[in-house]
C-alpha cells in the first residue's frame, strides 16, 4: 500500500501546547503509524461526515480526514475525549 501525506490544521499545534510531553510522543507515533494505514483496526468513521475519522490515544481522540484519491490525511484535532466532539 502507497503511504499517505500527513498535514495538519493549524490549530493541531496549538493542541500540541496543551498535552503532557508523553501524550505527544505517543500521538505523534499513531500518526506515523497512520501514514501506511489510514484506516487501522479501532478507527470510527464520524457521523454526519464522508470522510472523518477518529482514533484513540488513550483519553485522547485524533480527528482526521483522508482524502483516498490524494492519498491526504489532515489531522483536525487532537485532544482530550471529553473536549474533542464540541469543535465539530
Amino acid at each position: 500500500m502507497a503511504s499517505y501525506n500527513v498535514g495538519f490544521k493549524p490549530s493541531v499545534h496549538k493542541d500540541f501546547r496543551r498535552l503532557p510531553r508523553s501524550v505527544v510522543e505517543r500521538v505523534m507515533k499513531r500518526i506515523e503509524k497512520l501514514k501506511d494505514e489510514p484506516f487501522p483496526y479501532g478507527v470510527d468513521k464520524l457521523e454526519g461526515a464522508e470522510r472523518l475519522y477518529r482514533v484513540a490515544v488513550g483519553d485522547y481522540r485524533i480527528v482526521y480526514e483522508v482524502d483516498t484519491q490524494a492519498k491526504q490525511i489532515m489531522i483536525l484535532y487532537v485532544r482530550h475525549r471529553r473536549e474533542v466532539y464540541r469543535a465539530l
